[in-house]
């Protein structure tokens, strides 16, 4: 444990931001398997779906949770498979 009162602040502030960080790495995963879920199966919705996982990839690479690469990667597979879903019906 830190004596310092500056690191002991700094502790206290790391983990907050990695409980936030965590949480919202855990909603990308949550919406990015609807939206491959919702494309594989054809579902109705599969746009709008995917929309949403792709509004919260962009947030959580605006906010630093995730690096802009990783962020078009994943934006690019999400849409690749939608297209693909779309054409192959």
């Amino acid at each position: 444990m830190a004596n310092i009162k500056s690191q002991i602040k700094r502790n206290r502030q790391s983990e907050k931001a990695r409980l936030r960080n965590k949480a919202v790495r855990s909603e990308l995963r949550t919406r990015t398997k609807r939206a491959m879920a919702a494309t594989d199966s054809g579902a109705d919705d599969a746009v709008e779906v995917t929309r949403e996982a792709v509004k919260r990839i962009d947030t959580a690479a605006t906010k630093g949770v995730i690096h802009k690469n990783t962020a078009a990667r994943r934006k690019s597979r999400l849409m690749k498979r939608l297209a693909s879903a779309q054409n192959a019906e």
